[in-house]
């Protein structure tokens, strides 16, 4: 009877090719190929320049064919060539055959891989690294389940040995496997209650789609086994059954043995909204007259695109060289990020390594079905495994080139996650520097140049949210981190209709979008760990500190003037910042045993944005692991084993493996190996115009340099001309 759903459920979403990049079963999950997908993934499945123009010594660039939208990359025999390339196919099924034999797993009965990744050489070794060199023996980094309980193991592909180490925490969990999403959707349909709950509810179990909500941690009922929490739409008349929850209905599920624990049933007074005006597919749209506002545009590079990307991850842009791969928890890794200077010569370094580490996302509803929605989207579900393949001239222009990710299944087979990075030129008509000379000066100067810039785009659809992420590189230094939110609100359902029967707004937990819908309070925190080697990995960070200064008596006509104060952070709690608008200062990291011609220590500093602050109690349990978050910006002294904000175990984690444990530990780092983190936070109080999907908000934050050049990098950039840009005619006119 339970397969029925099944079977017209996978035909929906197999009619719909929108929809299936977001998901093959009740989820916004796409499951795991079958074998003989992950073999022949050279396919498409989802699961499968012009010259630069710098005047003086820059840096050579080879052309090398670009890879489309449709290019065929031949997964299966890629072979690394870089110490920090990822594992490719014929690897990750060494890891599995090798693993296959360990005793560990030969005698558990039911174990599954929930990571395999590169274990990057030491630091010091990649720095020393240059290319045509042999590579360092390839290592495989595996979090594994076995017989119950977590294990983090090394798998040498050279030699085959493995290396069980004992570095599970305490408490929690590893990110979940693709397969523990979707078993858990279905779980609760082989159980008779929830089924009947379903149908006295007015819902046809064939319109039932569940999502695997994670549940944090709040007590010790919730100790000593894996749990899920399971709550369920209906997805009658729309592909958005977001907007159709069953309110109030909650499973409890063990998500090893997927026995359901409990059954919460408290919105049986609650309607399902209706499904009028929800779907947003294009093709449903019932509109008179279609919103074209505005003409077709897109960029034309008539000498072709000013970037290549050599051995399938190393990227040269303009004055810009840096290592790209995807990465199943952070999703886009960007590393040894080297900047050319135009005065001596050479690249320099920048960044060792930046990804983003953990994303928080907690509702601002105390509800009994509500209270626990307090999600890690990396820690817990993957950013990189929830990344969605780009749809071309939409997600990314014509100008684009891709890169696919691949990673382990829970058996540990490889699949490709197609498309998943795009890297693109992008110009909007942005002044890179500009000046022209009055009239009254008697000079007729008018010099501008363009801002054209290098952009490295991923988009996870995290359930019913997406995120837009990108690493944005300037010819001028700088390297801005952009976040945009769409996709679809989570909705409360309600027995409201309109807000005239509302007494105590306050009480709605958010904003009434529609007939029976709330789209309640919440928030967004992406924390970005940025390894950053100005000039080398000895590193320092300086508060420079924006102080009012008053004169004195007889000084000067003015009262007051502003100077900035200098304050190197010795230790990890000197470097932890929480902004203040009345209380401004830069964030510099800096070299100091490097300086400019003139004695400024070379540097980049840090030019915040997205500063929306969590204001939850520290005391609060999402807020405990989430205590990444207390502070916009903090500085640890490098450590292999620190990268994940909120730990390597996220999962109804308790918090005890933290950044805020790490970084109270008041570590010296001053001229020292040092990491920034940086948090981009939203505050999200829904609207209308977010119904029934949101138009997408953006913010970023930047990375300056200080002077790290002697000048402007940029100066002798030349002006565009007409002869090189192509004249396209308007269609009228043709």
């Amino acid at each position: 009877m339970e397969s029925k759903p099944f079977f017209r459920f996978l035909f929906f979403f197999f009619a719909i090719a929108f929809l299936l990049l977001f998901t093959w079963t009740h989820l916004p999950y796409p499951p795991p190929p079958d074998v003989t997908t992950l073999l022949d993934c050279a396919s498409n499945s989802p699961w499968c320049t012009s010259k630069n123009r710098f005047q003086s010594k820059q840096p050579s660039i080879t052309k090398i064919p670009r890879a489309t939208a449709t290019t065929k990359r031949l997964h299966e025999s890629a072979v690394p060539r870089h110490p920090l390339d990822p594992l490719t196919i014929q690897e990750f099924n060494k890891v599995r055959t090798i693993l296959s034999s360990h005793p560990l797993f030969k005698s558990s009965k039911n174990y599954a891989l929930h990571s395999v990744v590169l274990e990057e050489p030491d630091k010091d070794l990649v720095l020393r690294w240059t290319k045509g060199q042999p590579l360092f023996p390839r290592i495989a980094s595996v979090i594994a389940r076995a017989n119950g309980e977590s294990h983090v193991l090394t798998v040498n592909l050279e030699t085959n040995e493995v290396n069980v180490l004992n570095t599970a925490p305490p408490t929690g969990y590893p990110m979940m496997t693709m397969e523990d999403m979707t078993s858990a959707t279905w779980a609760p349909l082989s159980n008779p209650k929830f089924n009947r709950t379903i149908i006295e509810q007015g819902v046809n179990l064939d319109d039932v789609a569940c999502l695997p909500i994670s549940l944090g941690w709040f007590g010790e009922n919730e100790e000593n086994r894996r749990l899920i929490k399971v709550q369920c739409y209906s997805m009658k008349d729309t592909a958005n059954f977001y907007m159709r929850p069953i309110e109030g209905l909650t499973v409890l599920l063990d998500l090893d043995t997927k026995e359901v624990v409990e059954i919460s049933d408290t919105g049986r007074a609650i309607p399902v909204p209706k499904a009028t005006n929800t779907d947003y597919r294009y093709s449903e749209q019932k509109m008179q007259q279609e919103l074209n506002l505005i003409n077709p545009i897109s960029i034309e590079q008539p000498k072709g695109p000013s970037f290549v990307i050599e051995d399938e991850h190393l990227v040269k842009w303009a004055n810009w060289e840096f290592h790209l791969k995807a990465d199943p928890r952070a999703g886009v890794v960007v590393s040894g990020a080297k900047v050319w200077d135009p005065d001596s010569g050479v690249m320099r370094d920048v960044m060792y390594k930046g990804f983003t580490s953990e994303l928080f996302v907690p509702y601002m509803d105390p509800t009994d079905a509500w209270y626990f929605k307090t999600y890690m989207d990396a820690g817990e579900y993957g950013f990189g495994l929830q990344a969605m393949p780009l749809d071309p001239l939409n997600d990314c222009p014509r100008n684009a080139y891709y890169m696919d990710g691949v990673f382990a299944a829970g058996d540990g087979v490889p699949y490709v996650r197609s498309n998943m990075i795009c890297v693109f030129e992008s110009y909007t008509g942005d002044i890179g520097w500009r000046h022209s000379e009055s009239p009254i000066t008697g000079m007729e100067i008018k010099e501008v140049r363009p801002k054209v810039t290098l952009v490295v785009r991923m988009a996870a659809s995290v359930a019913n949210y997406d995120y837009i992420l990108d690493w944005e590189f300037q010819t001028d230094g700088l390297i801005r981190i952009k976040v945009g939110l769409s996709g679809i609100l989570m909705v409360k359902g309600t027995t409201y209709e309109n807000m005239k029967q509302v007494e105590g707004q306050e009480h709605l937990f958010g904003t009434l979008l529609s007939e029976n819908v709330i789209g309640v309070i919440h928030d967004h925190y992406i924390t970005f760990y940025l390894d950053m080697d100005i000039d080398g990995s000895d590193n320092s960070f300086v508060k420079v500190n924006i102080k009012k200064q008053d004169t004195s008596p007889g000084e000067s006509p003015r009262k007051s003037y502003l100077k900035a104060v200098r304050n190197v952070a010795k230790t990890e709690k000197d470097a932890q910042v929480q902004l203040k608008l009345y209380d401004p200062s830069e964030f510099h990291v800096i070299n100091p045993t490097k300086k400019t011609r003139v004695g400024n220590p070379v540097g980049y500093k840090v030019v915040p944005g997205g500063t929306a602050a969590s204001l939850l109690d520290h005391e609060d349990p999402p807020q405990r692991r989430g205590a990444f978050t207390n502070n916009q910006i903090w500085v640890t002294p490098y450590n292999k084993s620190e990268q994940w904000a909120g730990g390597l175990f996220v999962y109804q984690s308790q918090g005890e493996d933290t950044l805020a444990v790490w970084s109270d530990r008041d570590r010296s780092i001053e001229n020292k190996d040092i990491v920034l983190w940086y948090t981009l936070g939203f505050h999200h109080i829904p609207c209308q115009e977010d119904f029934p999907i949101m138009p997408t908000v953006s913010s970023s934050f930047d990375l300056k340099p200080v002077n790290f050049f002697e000048s402007n990098p940029i100066l002798r950039i030349p002006p565009n001309v007409e002869k090189d840009l192509p004249v396209c005619k308007p269609a009228g006119s043709a």
